[in-house]
C-alpha cells in the first residue's frame, strides 16, 4: 500500500496547492473534507494530516472544526493558519481576535530548534494571512516561532506529533516553505518519498484493465493534454475496445477541429477508435442569448453529455464513459469545504437520463505537470504533451457575455496571431516565456478611428502567465514591443476588434481564465 498524506480542507484557498507541495515531495497526497470521520482517516492509514487555512473564526458558531479524535489517532499532524488555530482551539489553547491583523509577507524568528525547522534560517520571509491568533498555546505545546505581532508563529507537542503553523508554508512567497514541509513530511511522517510518475502509470492500467473487463468505453477526447493523456492511457489498457468521440462544438482555437482529428484520426500515430461529431450550430443555438458564466459552463457541459450518449447508441452499448478530469478540477467546482470557483462540466457524475454504468476518470487524482509527466511515460510526443492548457468549454469562457459565430471568429484570429507572435519571440529569448496565453473577448465596446472613419467595435483582453502549478500564478512579462506589435497585428486584422488590452493580474485573486 502506498504512503499517503491526507489535507482536511476546512475551505481554504490554498488547500490544492499543499497537496501538490506534498507530492513534490514524492508522496501521494489527497484532499478530503474537513469532517471526514476520525474512523475513516484511521481506515485509510495516512502518514500524516495537514489541517488547511480557513476564512473562519474558530470560535463563532457554525464554523468548521475536526474532532479531538483526529488528534488522539497517533497520526502526526500540522496545522496550518486557520488549522493551526482549530489544534489551539479544540485542545483548550486561547485563540482570540488579533490586536495587528497580518497579511502578505512577514518576517518569522525561530525561537527554539525544532524537527519542523531543521535547517531553516532563524529569520524568514513567510506569507500571513490571518484576523485571529493563537494568544495561549494549549498545554503541553511549546511555543517555536513569533512574528512582531504573533506570539505564537508555530508550535509543536512533540510527544504527540502535534504540530501548527501560523503562516503558509505551502506558498512561494514564504521564502523557507518548501523545507518546512519537507521537513514534516520526511522527519516527522516519516515517508519514504518514493512515489513516482511511472508507477502511476503502470497501477493506473493495470486497475483500469481490472475495473473495465470487456466493457466497451467511449471516452471524450477534446484533443487537449488532459484528454489526450486519458485517451492513450485507456487506449495501453483496453486497446480496441476504447471509442474516442471527438466533438467539435465550434469553440475551439483556431483550426483545431482539423489539427485534433489530424493527431487521432485514422491516419494519425494512434491506434484508436476515432469519431468526430461537427456540433458547432447545435452549441451556437444552446448558448444564444446566455450571458451568465456557470450558465454557459452547465449547458457546454450538458450537451457534451447528450452528444456523447447519442454517440454511443449509435455504436452499441458502450458501459463506461472516460473523460479528462483533473484534481485541480474536482477541488474547484467545490467538492469537499472550499467554495465553488467555477465548476467543470466534467466533474459532478452522469445525470440520471444517462445510459452509461459509470465514469472512468483515470487522471482524477493528478495535477497538470504530473498529468504531462504521466503522458511522456506513456511515450506520448513532447508536442501534444506540452500542448497550451485549454479549457473544456473552450472559447465559450473565453468570450465575456454572449457566444455568437461571429465572436468565436474574432477570438480565434486574436487569439492565433498572439501564439503566433508570441512562438516566434520566445525562440530567440525564452527567459519570459509564458505557461500559458491566450486572447479573450471582452463584452466591452468602443469608439475608435480606423482610416477615415469611426468605429464602435470590441476590446480584446490577451492573458499570459507565468506559473509552476497553475494554482498561483503571475502575468508573464512580455516585451512591450511585442505586445504593442501584437496589438497592432490584431486591431488590423481581425474585424470587428479596436482596441486591445493585457492583463496583469494575478491568480489569487483572479483565475487564469476570464469566466
Amino acid at each position: 500500500m502506498k504512503e499517503m498524506i491526507i489535507v482536511l480542507d476546512f475551505g481554504g484557498q490554498y488547500n490544492q496547492l499543499i497537496a501538490r507541495r506534498v507530492r513534490e515531495c514524492g508522496v501521494y497526497c489527497e484532499v478530503h473534507p474537513y469532517n471526514t470521520d476520525p474512523k475513516e482517516l484511521a481506515r485509510l492509514s495516512p502518514k500524516g494530516i495537514i489541517l488547511t487555512g480557513g476564512p473562519n473564526s474558530v470560535y463563532a458558531e457554525g464554523s468548521p472544526l475536526c474532532t479531538k479524535e483526529v488528534f488522539e489517532l497517533g497520526i502526526p499532524v500540522l496545522g496550518i493558519c486557520y488549522g493551526a488555530q482549530i489544534l489551539a482551539f479544540v485542545l483548550s489553547g486561547k485563540v482570540q481576535p488579533a490586536p495587528v491583523s497580518e497579511y502578505g509577507r512577514t518576517e518569522v524568528t525561530i525561537d527554539e530548534e525544532s524537527v519542523l525547522f531543521e535547517g531553516v534560517k532563524k529569520t524568514s520571509v513567510t506569507w500571513m494571512s490571518h484576523t485571529d491568533y493563537i494568544a495561549e498555546a494549549p498545554e503541553g505545546f511549546a511555543v517555536r516561532a513569533k512574528t512582531l505581532n504573533c506570539p505564537v508563529a508555530a508550535m509543536e507537542d512533540t510527544s504527540r506529533k502535534l504540530y501548527a503553523v501560523q503562516f503558509h508554508p505551502e506558498v512561494s512567497h514564504s521564502e523557507e516553505g518548501f523545507r518546512i514541509l519537507g521537513n514534516f513530511v520526511k522527519k516527522v511522517c516519516g515517508c519514504a518519498c518514493d512515489w513516482r510518475m511511472d508507477s502511476f502509470v503502470e497501477s493506473s492500467v493495470r486497475e483500469l484493465r481490472e475495473r473495465i473487463g470487456n466493457g466497451r468505453v467511449l471516452c471524450a477526447l477534446s484533443g487537449g493534454v488532459d484528454s489526450s493523456v486519458a485517451a492513450v492511457l485507456l487506449s495501453k489498457a483496453v486497446g480496441k475496445q476504447l471509442t474516442c468521440v471527438f466533438v467539435d462544438h465550434g469553440l475551439l482555437r483556431k483550426n483545431e477541429g482539423d489539427e485534433v482529428e489530424a493527431v487521432f484520426g485514422p491516419d494519425g500515430p494512434y491506434d484508436l477508435n476515432f469519431i468526430r461529431v461537427n456540433a458547432q450550430e447545435h452549441f451556437y443555438e444552446k448558448l444564444k442569448g446566455v450571458t451568465e458564466p456557470e450558465k454557459k459552463r452547465h449547458i457546454i457541459g450538458e450537451e457534451f453529455i447528450r452528444v456523447f450518449e447519442a454517440e454511443a447508441k449509435k455504436i452499441g452499448q458502450v458501459e463506461f464513459l472516460a473523460q479528462g478530469t483533473i484534481y485541480p478540477d474536482v477541488i474547484e467546482s467545490g467538492l469537499g469545504e472550499s467554495a465553488v470557483i467555477k465548476s467543470h462540466h466534467n466533474v459532478g457524475g452522469l445525470p440520471d437520463h444517462v445510459d452509461f454504468k459509470e465514469i472512468v476518470e483515470p487522471l482524477r487524482m493528478l495535477f497538470k505537470d504530473e498529468v504531462r509527466k504521466a503522458g511522456l511515460e506513456l511515450g506520448i510526443p513532447e508536442k501534444l504533451v506540452f500542448r497550451q492548457p485549454f479549457p473544456g468549454p473552450g472559447l465559450g469562457i473565453r468570450i465575456i457575455g454572449e457566444v455568437t459565430a461571429e465572436k468565436v471568429k474574432m477570438v480565434q484570429d486574436a487569439d492565433a496571431i498572439l501564439r503566433e507572435e508570441i512562438g516566434k519571440a520566445a525562440e530567440e529569448n525564452p527567459s519570459w516565456m509564458p505557461a500559458q496565453y491566450y486572447a479573450a473577448l471582452t463584452n466591452m465596446r468602443s469608439v475608435g478611428v480606423m482610416g477615415d472613419d469611426r468605429t464602435y467595435d470590441y476590446a480584446v483582453a490577451l492573458r499570459a502567465v507565468k506559473t509552476d502549478d497553475f494554482m498561483t500564478a503571475n502575468a508573464a512579462p512580455i516585451p512591450f514591443e511585442l505586445l504593442s506589435h501584437i496589438t497592432d497585428r490584431i486591431v488590423n486584422e481581425v474585424d470587428g476588434v479596436n482596441r486591445v488590452f493585457y492583463d496583469l493580474t494575478s491568480k489569487p485573486p483572479a483565475t487564469v481564465e476570464l469566466e
